[in-house]
């Protein structure tokens, strides 16, 4: 069990104006960000990062969607990080999330869904190096 997990959010968050609200609720519920940015995915980038979905047949809107606008790429450590963050992002269908999670508050559909986080420990780290180099690590 690691205390670091990776979040993003999405474009739809982004363009919505969400972003700091959701930046808000992370730091509320007692994660520290350890290292930030705000990016611009390119389709390339966009299909490396969720290449595990390449056969999937929403592989390409996916790829779209990510490459459609701003995202916002964090490092975020606290006990538990992956599961107490998965518990705070809520269900993937904002529908099915339980009241107070980010996906219930900010996400309008499983496509556009604001915002990602990692769902294992291994993945956390794959997914932090992705985006930041460890200088930009704290």
């Amino acid at each position: 069990m690691s205390n670091r997990t990776f979040t993003m959010i999405k474009p739809d968050a982004f363009k919505k104006g969400h972003s700091g609200a959701i930046l808000d609720r992370i730091i509320k519920e007692g994660f520290a960000i350890k290292a930030l940015k705000m990016l611009h995915l390119s389709k390339e980038k966009a299909g490396e990062f969720y290449a595990i979905h390449r056969e999937r047949p929403f592989y390409g809107e996916l790829v779209s969607f990510m490459s459609s606008g701003p995202i916002i790429a964090a490092i975020l450590e606290k006990e538990n990080a992956v599961e107490n963050f998965r518990k705070l992002i809520g269900a993937t269908n904002p529908a099915a999330a339980e009241d107070g999670t980010i996906r219930k508050l900010f996400a309008s559909s499983v496509g556009e869904n604001a915002i990602h986080g990692s769902d294992s420990d291994a993945n956390a780290a794959i997914e932090s190096a992705f985006f930041f180099s460890g200088l930009e690590q704290c």
